[in-house]
């Protein structure tokens, strides 16, 4: 019992200095000299609580940020806790990092979760979530031993997008295609023009080439359109659209040099932002492969494995922080047990 009661008091004497410095009246103060708080008024064995009576006895006197001189003045201390907008202090370093890091493994738990919902959407492109390490200039927010030390959180960068062909599965549809390289199908939207991987196209009422979501496939012509006794549909490797006895057009293959810039407008579709311009795809550069649908290219073991990985982090993460939170207040329950 001695044991622990030294090691909770030489733990209160580093994390609690905010708190006792809240008892303060405000006035200076010089060493072996001046108005000591009432809080440090008690006597205490020395014997046991030995590093903090050593402390106490050799403390450095300055104003609170509540203390009247302070407040009266508008002069903050030079070190101690940042008053909040509700004058609680603030929070502690290694909560605010904890939490940086439960937000960012949250975020990264609803991206693989979205690429496990997706997982049988035709032509979808798995998502990974990038993250950087944010380094703060000092602890600011604590009476830290060192206070030039610097703080490591967790920033959510951005989602980076598996731009990675996924298995190609026959289908025997004569209409459904899939493109080997990286080039994509030109849709008509109500928004505009959308570049999707999904190669499951039908016909609809009115005779026009469509997505399943019902957006007319664009051609090198436009929108390319069957007549009803059309049959025997052959889609060559460059894209021409043939029956027989005539052409119905070709698809509109295109390719971006910096195909990471395109940004998701659905579940297979992508939307080009401003200053990314498609370009033409070469012959070579892709090619249709008729009855075929290309999948999704995300990996069901590793997704799965991905999202345990991220479940357990954050369970982790929580019972440090619950574990650091009992020892603080255990640590306050035995400083109140002190006999005055």
């Amino acid at each position: 019992m001695l044991n622990i009661k030294i090691f909770l008091f030489k733990y209160l004497s580093v994390l609690t200095e905010p708190v006792i410095f809240a008892g303060w009246t405000g006035r200076n103060c010089r060493r072996g000299k001046g108005r000591r708080p009432p809080s440090f008024n008690q006597i205490f064995d020395s014997t046991i609580f030995s590093s903090l009576a050593r402390r106490l006895q050799s403390f450095r006197c300055r104003p609170a940020w509540e203390s009247p001189a302070v407040l009266k003045f508008g002069a903050r201390p030079r070190e101690g806790p940042r008053r909040t907008g509700s004058g609680s202090n603030a929070m502690e370093n290694a909560l605010l990092i904890g939490l940086s890091r439960q937000m960012s493994l949250r975020r990264e738990m609803e991206v693989v979760a979205n690429n496990i919902a997706n997982i049988n959407t035709t032509g979808f492109k798995a998502d990974t979530a990038i993250f950087e390490e944010y380094l703060m200039p000092g602890a600011r927010a604590d009476q830290a031993a060192r206070p030039d030390q610097r703080l490591s959180y967790v920033v959510d960068r951005s989602t980076w997008h598996d731009m990675g062909q996924g298995p190609v599965h026959q289908t025997g549809n004569p209409l459904d295609v899939a493109i080997n390289g990286n080039a994509f199908l030109v849709v008509q939207t109500p928004r505009g023009e959308r570049y999707t991987r999904n190669g499951s196209l039908h016909i609809n009422a009115q005779g026009q080439l469509v997505t399943t979501e019902g957006f007319p496939v664009v051609g090198e012509n436009g929108p390319i359109q069957f007549q009803t006794n059309d049959r025997e549909i052959t889609i060559g490797r460059d894209g021409s659209i043939g029956v027989p006895g005539g052409s119905r057009g070709k698809l509109r293959l295109i390719t971006f040099e910096a195909a990471q810039r395109l940004q998701k407008d659905g579940g297979s579709t992508f939307l080009a932002p401003e200053g990314l311009e498609p370009q033409q795809a070469t012959p070579e550069a892709a090619q249709v492969i008729q009855f075929s649908l290309e999948q999704s290219n995300v990996r069901g073991v590793v997704a799965m494995t991905r999202m345990i990985e991220v479940a357990r982090s954050y369970t982790q993460v929580s019972t440090m922080l619950q574990q650091q939170g009992d020892m603080r207040r255990g640590a306050l329950e035995k400083l109140a047990e002190v006999p005055a």
